[in-house]
């Protein structure tokens, strides 16, 4: 998904800062985003691998999530329409526990895709009633 910077017009994906002017205030305002692996954002990432996960996921920085967190970190949560349990990498968790809206959706590993997370989502966090995302 692509969408056009009100500050400086230029067209970026979500977490994807590279296409900014220098100068744009949209990059002071936003928290950095990495990889979970601490690598540069590229293009491709959203691309599915044959399990349908993606190639890799946005996460925020190391110095943002090293601010706290808000909620718990938890890095598993039940599918709500198959009932699978996922557990996902650390940074992953960090990133929920340090600012919970900051994902859409997220991965189910019995049905292989991603669903919506949030109030009207399909996940809560494993062994609780607490929606993921929220």
């Amino acid at each position: 998904m692509s969408v056009r910077c009100p500050d400086c017009g230029a067209v970026a994906g979500y977490g994807y800062e590279v296409g900014h002017k220098s100068d744009c205030p949209a990059l002071r305002r936003r928290p950095r985003t990495t990889l979970t692996d601490g690598r540069q954002i590229y293009p491709e990432h959203r691309n599915l691998k044959p399990n349908g996960q993606q190639n890799d996921y946005v996460v925020l920085a190391e110095e943002e999530r090293a601010k706290g967190f808000v909620r718990p970190v938890r890095r598993s949560y039940k599918h709500l329409k198959c009932g699978t349990v996922t557990t996902m990498g650390q940074t992953l968790a960090e990133t929920y526990a340090r600012d919970p809206n900051f994902y859409s959706g997220t991965f189910c590993c019995g049905c292989s895709s991603h669903f919506p997370v949030g109030e009207n989502g399909e996940f809560v966090w494993d062994g609780t009633k607490e929606k993921v995302g929220t």
